[in-house]
């Protein structure tokens, strides 16, 4: 027995669906599109709209209409309703499709039976006398393959609705709707099609969501390029969607938060000096390590215990939103001070960690590299850009860089304890000196490369700041960081033909591994390909 009534809820039209417990008639309302419990209602709520309604109808022909003129008198009534459009309709065969299910209505008979339970994810609803069929891919054909000519009636809704982040859109059988999630993905939601899932199978890092049955690719200008073509060739109606951006966590525990606020241990930067970390390294430890005693500013540093440990782990990701990156680095500041500095076992802090998706990086064109470059006037500031473009160097490197790491003879530039404790030697390009050499004439810096007013160091901050600012100057919508021109260095270096072994040698990666995703971005020469096939005489 099933009551359908609607009703006004959070200013949004729902139907109000009532019902006594029954967990298949449950499984069964979970199942359309936007289904929500209310605690408001006491009842399971589903988005009023001809499609859910049309769903209802099929999921539950004897169900009653609250309100309505036509509505039986009594609950019994319905179910007499219900047994005589049961036996009048049981002999025979109709086969719905709405949306992820396949409803199947037949006479009884023990070899379509056995049929059907072969079927992936099927199963007999009993109430109301079908059988309903995941429509997993193939399942239909299978279905049609089987019955034949004795299906009496065979519908196919072409709508299914989809719910984004900030609206439902309906979808047809040509529709394709692709979605550039904040993590930096593309979602892409389509009818089953074996050609386009090849197409996209194509593609690095590619990935099948089975629960939520769609694919999640990287993101990229050149990808999301693709498939529009894609879908111009074969006939798809494109939908473009993008996911709004996340929301903001709670800010970190600072000195006016808590009143006796403690610094991070001198004992543990000792420590991390000890062993040689750099000062990046040491600046991100202690400062994370800080934000963890604070936290718990009621216990002394010593004595917090592991239970205390994974609820400030909890509170980074569920409270704070913190990105992957950031938790690890707290979990390792962590286990450096029990384990290192207080000389305690090695732990393991069990924690649901965030899945990484894998991205793509952000590579500028050479039309936007010169844009940028045209439109910084300050030399010091375009003589740090072109330097990063033209080496392919880290933000640390550059403000590291002295003087005398600048070789004009063997035009090279001397890069000395990088990330890993490495020293390598990058490309000085012959058109960075004439800028370099303007550079020098206007700041005359006299030991670091680029220096402070006070001199020492260049700010880090202060070159990320100009980076962003240029950017933005020169209508540049990607995010543009110094690491971008990192990256755009080694795809237009791939892209010249510049053999992988010598980019990864001046990015100083340890593994080729890491360089190969430069392979993924650039398509150059892609075209030139000849396939082995073509070289057959058949």
């Amino acid at each position: 027995m099933i009551k359908a009534e609607r009703v006004k809820h959070r200013g949004k039209n729902q139907i109000k669906l009532v019902f006594g417990f029954d967990n298949e008639i449950k499984a069964a309302v979970k199942s359309l599109e936007g289904a929500a419990w209310s605690k408001t209602h006491n009842a399971w709520l589903v988005p009023e709209g001809e499609q859910v309604i049309e769903s209802l109808k099929v999921l539950f022909p004897a169900m009653g209409w609250v309100g309505e003129s036509d509505k039986p008198k009594k609950l019994e009534d319905i179910k007499v309703i219900a047994d005589k459009n049961n036996l009048k309709d049981r002999n025979k065969i109709k086969v719905e499709v709405i949306g992820k299910k396949i409803l199947l209505k037949m006479p009884k008979n023990q070899a379509d039976i056995v049929f059907v339970r072969t079927l992936k994810y099927s199963r007999w609803i009993s109430d109301n006398y079908f059988w309903e069929i995941s429509n997993y891919p193939g399942n239909i054909d299978l279905i049609k393959d089987h019955f034949k000519e004795r299906i009496d009636e065979l519908i196919i809704h072409k709508t299914t609705n989809f719910k984004t982040a900030n609206k439902t859109i309906e979808l047809n059988a040509n529709d394709l709707l692709v979605i550039k999630t904040k993590t930096g993905r593309l979602k892409i939601i389509f009818k089953f099609n074996h050609e386009f899932m090849n197409f996209l199978k194509r593609y690095p890092y590619h990935s099948w969501d089975s629960e939520n049955k769609w694919w999640t690719i990287p993101y990229s200008e050149k990808y999301l390029e693709e498939i529009k073509q894609f879908s111009e060739e074969k006939g798809y109606k494109l939908v473009i969607e993008e996911e709004p951006k996340g929301e903001q966590g709670l800010k970190r525990i600072s000195e006016l938060d808590v009143a006796n606020y403690r610094k991070c241990p001198e004992e543990m930067r000792l420590k991390l000096q000890e062993i040689r970390y750099s000062e990046r390294t040491i600046k991100v430890y202690c400062s994370a390590f800080e934000e963890f005693i604070n936290y718990h500013y009621r216990y002394e540093v010593n004595k917090i215990d592991e239970q205390k440990v994974i609820e400030f782990l909890r509170y980074l990701v569920m409270e704070r939103k913190v990105s992957t990156s950031y938790q690890n680095q707290s979990i390792n500041a962590i286990k450096f001070y029990y384990e290192k500095v207080l000389g305690g076992q090695r732990k393991f802090y069990f924690i649901d960690r965030p899945k990484k998706e894998k991205t793509l990086p952000t590579v500028l064109n050479e039309e936007e590299v010169k844009r940028l470059f045209a439109t910084v006037k300050n030399i010091k500031h375009k003589c740090i850009l072109m330097l990063a473009y033209s080496a392919g160097l880290r933000l640390g490197e550059i403000v590291r860089l002295r003087m005398v790491d600048i070789d004009r003879e063997r035009m090279q530039i001397r890069v000395e304890q990088s990330k890993g404790k490495k020293d390598r030697y990058a490309k000085l390009a012959v058109k960075f000196l004439k800028v370099y050499d303007e550079y020098l004439a206007e700041y005359q810096p006299k030991e670091y490369l680029f220096e402070g007013a006070t001199g020492g160091e260049y700010s880090p901050s202060s070159i990320q700041n100009i980076i962003k600012a240029v950017s933005q100057k020169a209508g540049i919508e990607k995010r543009v960081t110094m690491h971008t021109l990192r990256h755009t260095f080694a795809t237009h270096s791939l892209e010249n033909g510049v053999d992988l072994r010598y980019i990864q040698s001046m990015l100083g990666h340890e593994s080729s591994r890491t360089t190969e995703i430069y392979t993924h971005i650039t398509t150059k020469g892609f075209d030139q390909i000849k396939s082995p096939l073509d070289n057959l005489d058949i």
